[in-house]
């Protein structure tokens, strides 16, 4: 059975009507249970938790320490591609947006490797948009191999796959695969995607089962806030994240919570969520699942970001560009400027590495060694590496 057969949004969504009727002392009576269920996750999340959300972060980073210590892993992405057949209302990356492209060569995705391993990096995430004449599944498992020697932890944030075009990604050595299904609300999916492969939602809801049947022992979850009622979205990605702990039980589960950026396709949030709601979710979603490991990027700002980090999180990106050959300029002989149907050869800036457009905003942009040096004031421990094909052997 997959979870797209037991995917039942309309029971959840009674789950979340009732929460909002929840009073303080429910709430409370929530946040004391050593093993919360997903109705005492919907309370915590609600407006009748909202008043101890001190004593909330105080049990979440209690609970962190006491499963992962003070370790925080530390990752980056390469941009492979962002030239895109999908037309996502909210990406910056969507077909109809006049940005500059580009693809890069499995040799420039090994110099963005490079510069990367160079900065301590041995943990990365190759990204590309979904053109699949362009980045098919073969030219991925060459990205892979190349950088093999310079990260040994490479994971992948591609367009969903069947089991069988994952497989040879595997082999090639990717252990990891991270897909956000956006949002799990399908009424509201169709009017965010209008065309491209990524309308097909019940073929990206099943990608992590597929994934982890090719063979990848790392699966990545989340849903982008912004979109819709993040109270709805998520307690649809907790359910999606209990189904896969039960049913591929021998992956590792990571959530991301990513909050919508500015991107070029100027697209405003329909349902904003605060910084202190994000914190109060960050800190529920620790205590329903304490061994979950929970990432959180450089599209939150500086300072949230080291307010956060200490309260749950297990894993942060540094440093990161969101365009193909942010690190070193690379594939920029072969920008593209598109405006609909056409391109043309289009000359970059001399003073920038690459003209390529980035996928959003980033709101963190401090050099990595600079956050890393952020965390141990903090007193916790940045690690750049927890994993060697070696260990395998």
């Amino acid at each position: 059975m997959s979870f797209v057969d037991e995917f039942h949004p309309e029971a959840l969504t009674g789950v979340y009507r009732r929460s909002l009727s929840a009073n303080p002392a429910q709430a409370r009576m929530c946040l004391d249970r050593t093993e919360p269920s997903l109705a005492d996750f919907a309370v915590l999340i609600s407006p009748a938790a909202a008043g101890m959300l001190e004593s909330l972060c105080q049990r979440a980073q209690a609970i962190t320490r006491q499963r992962f210590g003070k370790v925080i892993r530390m990752f980056a992405p390469i941009y492979i591609s962002n030239q895109c057949v999908n037309n996502c209302q909210y990406c910056g990356f969507a077909l109809r947006n006049d940005i500059v492209r580009v693809t890069l060569s499995v040799e420039e995705v090994r110099r963005e490797a490079q510069a990367l391993a160079s900065e301590g990096f041995r943990n990365l995430l190759l990204v590309a948009s979904e053109q699949p004449k362009l980045v098919p599944p073969a030219f991925l498992a060459q990205c892979v191999r190349t950088v093999m020697d310079l990260a040994p932890s490479v994971s992948l944030e591609v367009a969903p796959m069947s089991a069988g075009d994952y497989a040879p990604i595997v082999k090639a050595g990717a252990e990891g695969l991270v897909v956000f299904q956006e949002t799990y609300d399908r009424a509201l999916y169709a009017p965010l995607h209008p065309s491209g492969p990524k309308s097909d939602f019940n073929w990206r809801l099943g990608t992590p089962e597929r994934a982890y049947a090719a063979g990848f022992r790392k699966l990545g979850l989340g849903a982008l806030l912004g979109l819709n009622d993040w109270r709805q979205e998520a307690l649809c990605l907790m359910a999606h994240a209990q189904w896969l702990l039960k049913n591929c039980w021998k992956a590792q589960i990571s959530i991301s919570l990513p909050r919508l950026r500015p991107a070029a396709s100027g697209f405003v949030p329909r349902c904003p969520i605060s910084d202190r709601e994000f914190t109060q979710l960050i800190a529920a979603t620790r205590l329903l699942f304490p061994d979950v490991h929970l990432v959180l990027s450089t599209r939150e700002s500086a300072s949230l970001r080291d307010g956060l980090i200490p309260l749950g999180i297990t894993q942060i990106s540094a440093g990161s560009h969101t365009e193909p050959g942010g690190y070193t300029g690379a594939g920029r002989e072969n920008t593209l400027k598109i405006q609909g149907r056409s391109a043309a050869t289009f000359v970059p800036a001399a003073d920038r590495p690459t003209d390529a457009t980035g996928q959003f905003d980033i709101a963190d942009d401090r050099p990595a060694t600079d956050v890393a040096a952020r965390l141990r004031s903090l007193g916790l421990e940045p690690v750049w590496k927890d994993w060697d094909t070696a260990f395998m052997a």
